[in-house]
Parts: structure tokens; C-alpha cells; sequence
């Protein structure tokens, strides 16, 4: 997997063209979202569909593009969504490509709720993932009752993250 850039913007300047990087690009682009917590990550247990990228691995939470939209747009808009949640402060961490010639407009932010406030309705169950677990590439579903594997692209994301923003992995869990 390429990263393609890094920048490390506030809210306030995530529409800048520094976030453009697929305007005059045809391949197919999504926004993700690294949401952090107490030294762990939410992830998403993608659906059983064969016809979805990793079907039954943990991914982050987020989606495509639609025609026009800017990825912060979009990656807001995919929380909404999926989990009903709106981070009040976004980072741009990169773009990603991987072998399948997705741009992956990468985002972190701090999951400032309990993981029991938030409404899934996209995907099969939602986990905090340790950084034990991203090491061993697989995490248990609760809901499920069994280990499933983290997509690699966005395990090795997470893995990058570790690496070059450690600071922001200690915000405390809510009370």
C-alpha cells in the first residue's frame, strides 16, 4: 500500500486542495476514520456480502465518495450514517492507495462517547480494538462469539498511525 500524502490539518482547513488529491483522478475514492479511545480504535465487522471489499474483517468506519463530495464531507457524513456520531474536531492523517486502486482519504479523530451511545446500522457488530489485537491482525466479535480478521489495508493504516501519532491514542473513556 502507497501513502500518497500526509497532512496533518485542522477542522477548520479540511477543504483546502491539499484533500483534493482525486479531483482530476477516476479511480475510486473513500474517507475513513481512525476513531480513537483510551488506547483503542472503533472498528466496524464488515458484513458476510461477497460482492463488498473485505467482507467479514474489521475495517474502519466510512465509505465512498459521491460525485462532488469532498472527502471530510463525505467521511462526516458516513459516521452520521453508520454510527450516528459527528466528531467535533477531524484530522486529515493521508491518502492511501492499495493493489485494488482505491484512494483512501484517512481521517482520526477522538471517539469522545461510549461505544454503547452509538446506533450500528451499517455492518455486523462494532468493537473497541486494542493495540495488542491490530499487532495479531484479528479481533473477537462479541457478537458473533468468534475471531475475525482486520482488513489489511486498513490494519496496516492503524499500524502507521501507531507509529507516527502516539499522542493521540490516551484520551480517557467517557464517564
Amino acid at each position: 500500500m502507497t501513502q500518497l500524502n500526509s497532512n496533518s490539518l485542522n477542522s477548520s482547513s479540511l477543504d483546502s486542495s491539499a484533500l483534493n488529491s482525486s479531483a482530476n483522478d477516476y479511480r475510486p475514492a473513500a474517507a475513513i476514520a481512525i476513531l480513537y479511545q483510551d488506547n483503542r480504535f472503533l472498528l466496524q465487522l464488515r458484513d458476510d456480502k461477497p460482492q463488498i471489499r473485505y467482507p467479514g474483517c474489521w475495517a474502519f468506519f466510512g465509505g465512498h465518495l459521491d460525485p462532488g463530495e469532498q472527502p471530510a464531507d463525505a467521511m462526516r457524513r458516513e459516521l452520521q450514517e453508520e454510527i450516528g456520531y459527528r466528531p467535533s474536531e477531524i484530522h486529515y492523517l493521508g491518502a492511501y492507495m492499495s493493489d485494488q486502486q482505491i484512494i483512501r482519504h484517512v481521517f482520526y479523530a477522538a471517539l469522545t462517547v461510549g461505544v454503547e451511545s452509538l446506533q450500528l446500522n451499517e455492518g455486523q457488530d462494532l468493537k473497541l480494538c486494542t493495540i495488542e489485537a491490530v499487532h495479531q491482525g484479528s479481533l473477537v466479535s462479541d457478537c458473533l462469539g468468534e475471531p475475525r480478521p482486520l482488513a489489511a489495508p486498513h490494519r496496516q493504516i492503524l499500524l502507521d498511525f501507531l507509529q507516527t501519532h502516539p499522542d493521540h491514542l490516551s484520551l480517557p473513556q467517557p464517564s
